[in-house]
């Protein structure tokens, strides 16, 4: 290689020989520590973007750090394949999903394979090949015989224009977030997975996962959402029927004045007078169609509308009038709330626009709250008031005691109840995993026989602009036999939610070419758990909290030893970068930019903040470019530098200028000393020599204790690289070079060694120079000497009667005795004890010396 630095050459030639000695590859050996290092596989969109390059490049440091330090690595790809853009561009391209979605595949691991991750390739998976999603159809079946997998009518969001249910989350402003049309209530036959049978040992889990972000914890807590307090119901007036109420608040029962129900309540049409249903039906018409998280937000609007019809207060007698609330919804507690307007804000903000009755039934300590004149809900710990038998009571005894008089007169029952909910895994698209169950007139709902696995989605569908799954309309596919009887049949024409194919995925890359079930029980009981589990913090509770569930599913039918599928957890931050806005023509790019003016028009441009890199702000960075023009791993190195991993990291042209003059310089300075250092002589012993020896070894040692740290304790990948640059600069700043090439040397191997997790093919070329034989993969991680990093002298603080009078150099193994002379002889101490008897002298060893005079 050429003393010029030329990365496209050094990237395409490591690469290359990567690949023929299949660097990489990973295989069970039970003699050695294993370590599963696994980022978030991507969706094949078509291109990587910043974002895949920086959490890849978070993990590969990891993956090879491991490696030199002896572990056994397995460090896979693969692609979460299935989903609705490749329909979408079936549909706006006339390209079959399929085919879209391979031709990404092989674009995007180019890309990937051009950045030098240290991937298996061969253990490479795509959830929509037939090989991968009959394992888990086969899963579903006996999820299915465990009763953990269910069928149930359910009201969904639904797209009228796409035909297929919505995730709350992809309705935006009551509009489907990819066409716009106006999203409409409807109650639909719908898969479910029993996660709500795993709900508390879900919950119970997050206390013992260390390896985890706190905030992600808690944001699954919440999600769980455990509560403990009573079921109530609470009769109709003069009907035989009861709304059952779930609160965690018994002791403000006794105040209780009037019932939200949610609009999607069974009872929310069916208690409605008749003179009142118009009002009521165009209410639930409108605020279904609101978003269910604004709907709860404490600075959303309350509305309400009353429904004509009353219930009783089981424990007063009073009549309450029953009324619909946009706040309350039917997917936490039992969709109806029993409104306590003194002791709730929102039920007082609701109560006082709707002017409803008011009932305070806790005082707090020294005043006497009256309705009248309250400006806010009262929400402390108090004295029960107005509560019969419980009067004088401090409200938290009075919980458990009207928790027990329920009971006693069957009228409530203490309850646990939790905010989570079964997962539905139905979506009505095409592009997904066949759910493998046939409906047979005869005999009903009947699963497919294992031995027909997979269920194949047919490629001969047509599509149709105005959206849905074709599937329904493929005659081919929904037409069969019924298993049992032989009688025509038809097939579930729902798919799975593509989360179903990530669950489990990590599980596969373990045996991925295993033919004897989903899961080979002695592969995945080696490499399980992931070790380090690394990807977005915006899958905090879905993704995540569903590969737990499904992992705790696999260990409970027998498939797989672990519980939890991540032992630790990082989650990265964004790439941002500033926008450009014209005011006539919107986002910019940077190259419709010149001199401060939109090139289309020339009005000024307008500089943003600093967003989320995305294409439709135009404010991208395609990482092939980057590559082009510093090479890969320049992008490595200044993704890594730039910020600490979980913090977002802004995107700056002179940050990567920056790092591309870092590796050119590392590369002169190893190239300028190569005749020095492979020379076989040795450091010279003079005394001004072995100076600079123990100058440098203290600097090298120090640095490999400093990048070592950083890396396996914090991954502070920014102030690893920033130890290894002072670590170049000590080297280039060193005096004599000549007179001690063994540790100059040792200096510049330590260098490549220390870089090579963050710039694999520049240190392999470098190590290559340094005259190795061996891949720098192979080689140990370098251990520092506590020797080196012994200093041979301490600066020592002196003090006058406690004030500070000068600083001495001490060596630091000094007697008391010596540091106290040599305190006592300094000159700027001398002038201040001249004189004065001296009373005692206090010695901190390497710290402080303090002189008592009178």
């Amino acid at each position: 290689m050429e003393e010029r630095y030329v990365p496209a050459v050094v990237e395409r030639k490591w690469q290359e020989i990567w690949s023929a000695d299949h660097s990489f590859r990973a295989e069970e050996n039970p003699t050695r520590n294993k370590f599963y290092l696994l980022e978030m596989f991507p969706y094949p969109s078509g291109r990587i973007h910043m974002g895949h390059v920086r959490n890849y490049s978070i993990g590969d440091v990891v993956a090879r750090f491991k490696r030199m330090q002896g572990f056994n690595v397995i460090h896979p790809m693969g692609w979460d394949a299935f989903g609705m853009p490749a329909e979408n561009a079936a549909i706006e391209r006339g390209i079959h999903p399929a085919i879209w979605t391979y031709e990404n595949i092989a674009n995007m691991k180019a890309q990937l394979m051009k950045m030098g991750f240290s991937y298996d390739w061969e253990r490479e998976i795509a959830t929509c090949d037939p090989n991968y999603y009959l394992w888990e159809q086969l899963i579903f079946l006996k999820m299915l015989g465990k009763g953990l997998a269910y069928k149930k009518r359910s009201a969904v969001n639904w797209c009228p224009q796409c035909l297929t249910v919505l995730a709350n989350e992809q309705v935006e402003e009551g509009c489907c977030w990819r066409c716009h049309s106006e999203v409409e209530p409807k109650e639909l036959e719908q898969w479910f997975f029993k996660i709500t049978d795993y709900a508390q040992e879900l919950l119970d889990e997050t206390y013992r996962m260390s390896g985890w972000p706190e905030p992600v914890l808690i944001m699954q807590r919440n999600w769980i959402g455990r509560s403990t307090g009573c079921e109530i119901d609470f009769p109709v007036a003069d009907s035989a029927k009861r709304i059952r109420v779930f609160t965690t608040r018994q002791d403000t029962l006794f105040g209780a004045t009037f019932m939200s129900l949610a609009p999607e309540h069974p009872f929310a049409l069916e208690l409605t007078v008749a003179d009142r249903r118009a009002e009521v039906e165009t209410f639930i018409a409108r605020i279904r169609k609101e978003d269910k998280i604004k709907r709860t937000s404490e600075d959303y609007e309350k509305e309400g509308v009353f429904t004509g019809a009353y219930c009783v207060n089981p424990v007063t007698g009073q009549k309450m009038p029953v009324m619909l609330a946009n706040f309350v919804l039917m997917e936490y507690g039992t969709g109806a709330v029993m409104a306590v307007p003194t002791h709730d804000q929102r039920d007082f903000e609701f109560a006082r626009k709707y002017n409803l009755p008011m009932t305070v039934v806790i005082q707090p300590p020294g005043e006497e709250l009256a309705p009248e004149t309250m400006t806010a809900a009262y929400t402390e710990p108090g004295t029960m008031v107005n509560s019969g038998e419980f009067n004088g009571l401090d409200n938290e005894t009075a919980k458990e005691k009207i928790a027990d008089y329920l009971e006693r007169r069957d009228i409530g029952v203490r309850k646990v109840n939790f905010r989570l909910r079964d997962w539905g895994v139905s979506r009505q698209r095409y592009w997904g995993t066949p759910i493998p169950i046939i409906y047979c007139d005869a005999c009903g709902m009947v699963p497919v026989p294992e031995r027909d696995l997979p269920v194949i989605l047919p490629e001969d569908v047509e599509f149709h602009p105005e959206g849905g799954s074709p599937l329904a309309a493929c005659a081919s596919f929904v037409h069969t036999t019924c298993p049992r009887c032989g009688a025509p049949a038809r097939r579930e024409t729902d798919t799975f939610d593509t989360f179903v194919e990530s669950s489990w995925y990590f599980l596969r890359y373990a045996c991925p070419h295993y033919t004897g079930g989903p899961i080979d029980k002695g592969a995945v009981d080696y490499w399980m758990p992931v070790d380090q589990y690394i990807g977005g913090v915006e899958h905090a509770v879905l993704h995540l909290l569903y590969s737990r569930f499904y992992t705790k599913v696999l260990r409970d039918l027998g498939l797989v030893r672990v519980g939890e599928p991540f032992k630790n957890l990082l989650t990265q931050g964004m790439v941002c970068k500033e926008t450009q806005k014209c005011p006539r023509h919107g986002w910019l790019f940077p190259e419709d930019v010149a001199e401060g003016k939109c090139r289309k028009c020339g009005s000024e441009a307008i500089l943003g903040r600093k967003e989320k890199m995305s294409k439709s702000k135009k404010n991208v960075v395609d990482p092939d470019v980057l590559i082009g023009q510093y090479g890969a791993d320049t992008a490595r190195l200044f993704c890594l530098f730039a910020s600490p991993p979980e913090k977002d990291l802004e995107w700056s042209e002179r940050g990567v200028e920056g790092a591309s003059r870092f590796l050119n310089r590392v590369w002169r300075i190893v190239y300028e000393n190569l005749h020095l250092v492979s020379s076989s002589s040795g450091d010279l012993e003079d005394p001004e020599t072995q100076a600079v020896v123990r100058s440098l070894r203290k600097a090298i040692h120090q640095t490999i204790k400093k990048v070592t740290e950083d890396i396996e304790n914090r991954f502070q990948f920014n102030t690893a690289i920033a130890a290894v640059m002072e670590l170049v600069n000590a080297v280039s700043a060193a005096p004599n070079k000549e007179r001690c090439p063994r540790t100059l040397g040792e200096a510049l191997e330590a260098i490549v060694l220390l870089l090579n997790p963050f710039v694999p093919h520049f240190a392999e070329e470098l190590w290559s120079a340094l005259g190795h034989g061996e891949s720098v993969e192979k080689s140990t991680w370098p251990s520092w000497d506590e020797r080196a990093l012994v200093e041979e002298q301490k600066l020592v603080v002196v003090q006058v009667n406690g004030k500070v009078r000068g600083k001495i150099l001490v060596p630091t193994d000094a007697a008391d005795s010596l540091v106290r002379d040599i305190a006592m002889a300094d000159a700027n101490v001398t002038r201040f004890v001249e004189g004065r008897e001296i009373h005692k002298v206090v010695v901190i060893p390497n710290r402080l010396v303090n002189i008592v005079v009178g």
